[in-house]
């Protein structure tokens, strides 16, 4: 699986999880979904710019 979707879906979660009506710690929950706006903008440009997709595993 490829960064960049991996990066979606961990951006999408994080995204219901704010939304949510238990969601106990809402001012961690703004910090770390600023924090993922950040990451998911920087995998995404660096996809679009690069024109290739990094790799998960470690070896590579």
């Amino acid at each position: 699986m490829n960064k960049t979707l991996i990066t979606s879906v961990i951006f999408a979660m994080l995204i219901l999880l704010i939304i949510s009506p238990f969601a106990a710690l809402a001012s961690l929950m703004i910090v770390l979904l600023v924090s993922a706006i950040f990451w998911f903008i920087k995998n995404l440009l660096q996809t679009i710019i690069n024109g290739n997709v990094q790799s998960t595993k470690e070896g590579d």
